[in-house]
């Protein structure tokens, strides 16, 4: 892989500390979700942090798609919902739901420019095969 960006963080204090970007322009306290025994609010969390990034991502990915298709999706909508939960013997794993609304495009090329998408998305490709990832258009599931 040629490399063309190289993202930086560091984190200190894990679930209940501070990250910060290299360049500075993010700096975000986190916490631990009230439904894993943290407190009500305070921060954000790391599932809240994957489920932003593959949600740009896929927009992103999704927009190539489109675009290479002739279709405009610049209204899209994607919403990422990412779980997580024990996996057993004590360790945890993620699984992520994509959700995509495209107005005025048929169920048939949505799907399509969805699966499109899935192709060639980092995140998608990241996780491909080691984590369950489960694919809506206008909240239909699709196969993948």
């Amino acid at each position: 892989m040629k490399v063309l960006y190289t993202a930086e963080a560091s984190m200190q204090g894990g679930r209940d500390g501070q990250i910060h970007t290299a360049d500075g322009h993010l700096t975000l306290n986190l916490s631990v979700p009230k439904e894993m025994g943290g407190p009500d609010g305070g921060g954000t969390n790391p599932a809240q942090l994957f489920a932003a990034g593959y949600a740009a991502c896929f927009q992103s990915a999704l927009l190539l798609t489109a675009r290479r298709q002739h279709i405009d999706a610049s209204v899209s909508t994607v919403t990422a919902k990412t779980s997580i939960g024990p996996s057993g013997e004590g360790s945890f794993g993620f699984a992520v739901e994509l959700h995509v609304f495209i107005p005025d495009v048929d169920q048939e090329t949505g799907a399509e420019l969805v699966r499109g998408a899935h192709k060639v998305c980092p995140y998608s490709n990241a996780t491909r095969g080691n984590i369950p990832v489960n694919l809506y258009f206008e909240e239909q599931p699709l196969a993948i």
